[in-house]
């Protein structure tokens, strides 16, 4: 399980485990916002398991989170399924190859299939006569939290995630 940590401001700051959520807490670095439902039990304390927790100082950071543009991020972010035909996706393709310009940009990388990556080949989706689905773009704000977790958030997160 993972806990959501929030600046003292509210502002999404990184996504840890449960565990580690529960030490910032039992340290007075951090109060729980969101329980999860169950407890933690020692021989003195019971404590609310965190799913949100807010940091009691805050702490600036010098620059602003991103998703990493790698295999797994353009996967979550096209469901993997193929921006071609919407088969299951096996593959990452550079729209424009990087033999003819492409640069490696969100806006430039899909996930496909092996049939669809190996037909278009060094050429773009035109010259191969595909057509993609939908238009590739960099994503949201606060996306690097879905790679982090790996899949759908908590839903108790959505309130701080806007």
């Amino acid at each position: 399980m993972k806990a959501l940590v929030l600046n003292a401001s509210y502002e999404p700051l990184s996504v840890v485990p449960v565990r580690r959520a529960v030490v910032l807490v039992l340290h007075n670095r951090a109060d729980v916002v969101v329980s999860n439902g169950t407890v933690w039990r020692s021989e003195r304390i019971d404590l609310a398991s965190p799913s949100v927790i807010r940091l009691r100082h805050f702490v600036k950071v010098p620059y602003a989170r991103r998703v990493p543009l790698n295999r797994r991020a353009v996967f979550l972010r096209d469901a993997n399924r193929c921006q071609y035909c919407n088969r299951a996706a096996e593959n990452i393709d550079h729209v424009v190859p990087k033999a003819q310009g492409g640069t490696h940009t969100w806006e430039n990388v899909v996930a496909s299939c092996r049939r669809c990556n190996t037909k278009k080949g060094g050429r773009t989706p035109e010259q191969a006569g595909l057509v993609l689905l939908k238009r590739p773009r960099a994503p949201r704000r606060h996306s690097w939290i879905l790679v982090a977790v790996g899949s759908e958030p908590d839903p108790a997160w959505e309130e701080y995630l806007s």
